[in-house]
């Protein structure tokens, strides 16, 4: 077999194509076996019919010929693929030029391709992470948080404050439906928290014990509802005093000092993992922002956006949910959701051209022996021979994917080791604490 591919336009590639007389026989041989398998003919058992029995059963060497051609085109159409070393991201438009009926069969194909993008400014990109200090009012939030374990509440004769905790009587109804009235006594709510209805916070601060509050705002069940509270108790959280005996009784810790400089450890190890986590994406979608969308085709996007939602759909029957329960339980459209999908999409398809378009600009293409070591390292994980998995790459036309990804692989570790890594305030990141092993500094 033989293949050619030339360009066209708008990212559009001709496959020629041309099969001979006798790789075309052999393709009927194995039709005329599949067949065989399929059909009862009389006075033969299934599948041990005669070849020219099969044929006439069928209508005829012109009806094998069609059906040899429709079963085999797509793997012609594979192999000329990895022969062409194309990058499809469509179906093919496929035409038969001749042959149709007897001797060789030359046909073409219309595919679209992965396109070429150019990037500019890979080479001075700066990527923001979240720091990996400690700040000082980190290291006094977590001493609080210490403290508030040996706190206790006072009674306080005063306008309400973030952070105090107020006895209150709740009344709370559906307009829609009164009868559905429900109180509750006593009930104790930490200003600040946000965790019973919004709008609470903001109204009732300045108020006092024996005042009363109402609104109309969305609770934890996502309605409506008509709220009311009768505020019987405010209080405060009272903080032990931090000094070196409180710290040394109920910490780890000596002093004070000692517990300031312990929780920075702690804290810095901590946010360096956080850093180390988001520094792999954050990088990639730094470099997907120097391809523009407009350059992204809809069908690479359509592609992505398929497999994504293919995927999640398959998450939620595992989970035992439908997409309408979990459209109700999130409180989105449907429309919402693929929107978000198609998002994640189209920052995906950015990723992926600008890998491609960084391989292509620092010539980050795999050698042989690096695509052979992937191919086995990958076989194994398939619990297949690497000779398998090689054959299935070139007879399915999916070689050049996977060479493709191998030389992304490369182009992600260039990306982390020459980008330039910065906290929130644009100060520098050294790379060698984000390539620090963390369990090992503990």
């Amino acid at each position: 077999m033989q293949a050619t591919a030339s360009n066209v336009e708008n990212n559009q590639t001709t496959v020629t194509v041309t099969v001979s007389a006798a790789e075309i026989e052999k393709a009927s041989e194995a039709t005329v076996s599949a067949i065989a398998q399929q059909i009862n003919v009389k006075g033969f058992r299934k599948g041990k019919a005669p070849r020219q029995v099969v044929i006439n059963h069928i209508g005829g060497p012109a009806v094998l010929r069609g059906e040899t051609l429709r079963e085999s085109l797509p793997d012609f159409y594979a192999r000329a693929v990895s022969q062409t070393g194309i990058d499809p991201i469509n179906q093919p438009t496929i035409d038969i030029v001749s042959g149709e009926d007897d001797g060789d069969l030359t046909f073409t194909a219309v595919v679209e391709v992965r396109p070429e993008v150019q990037i500019a400014g890979h080479r001075g990109l700066q990527v923001t992470l979240p720091s990996p200090f400690a700040s000082d009012d980190e290291v006094e939030a977590q001493v609080t948080r210490l403290r508030e374990t040996d706190s206790h509440l006072a009674d306080v004769d005063r306008p309400i404050v973030s952070g105090d905790i107020v006895t209150m009587n709740v009344h709370v109804e559906d307009p829609a439906n009164p009868e559905s009235a429900q109180d509750v006594p006593d009930f104790a709510y930490t200003v600040g928290s946000g965790a019973l209805v919004d709008g609470l916070d903001e109204l009732i601060l300045g108020l006092k014990a024996g005042e009363d509050l109402s609104l109309t705002g969305r609770g934890p069940g996502g309605d409506d509802m008509n709220w009311s509270f009768h505020l019987v108790q405010v209080r405060e959280r009272v903080l032990p005093e931090l000094t070196d005996e409180w710290v040394e009784e109920n910490t780890e810790y000596a002093t004070v000092h000692a517990l300031r400089d312990g929780l920075i450890v702690q804290l810095t190890s901590r946010k360096v993992i956080e850093a180390q986590m988001s520094r792999r994406d954050n990088v990639l979608v730094a470099l997907s922002d120097l391809v523009a969308e407009e350059l992204v085709p809809e069908s690479l996007v359509a592609q992505e956006l398929d497999s994504r939602i293919h995927e999640f759909s398959h998450r939620l029957e595992q989970q035992r949910l439908d997409v309408g329960t979990f459209l109700q339980i999130t409180g989105q459209t449907e429309e919402q959701l693929i929107e978000m999908f198609r998002q994640d999409a189209l920052r995906a398809s950015r990723i992926d051209l600008a890998l491609r378009a960084l391989v292509r600009a620092e010539g980050l293409e795999p050698t042989e022996q690096e695509i052979e070591d992937e191919l086995v390292t990958t076989a194994e994980s398939m619990s297949v021979s690497a000779d398998i998995l090689r054959d299935n790459l070139e007879t399915t036309g999916r070689r050049v994917t996977f060479v493709s990804e191998v030389a992304k692989m490369k182009a992600s570790r260039w990306l982390l080791e020459n980008v330039t890594y910065v906290d929130a305030q644009g100060a520098t990141i050294d790379r060698a604490l984000l390539d620090e092993n963390q369990a090992d500094s503990e």
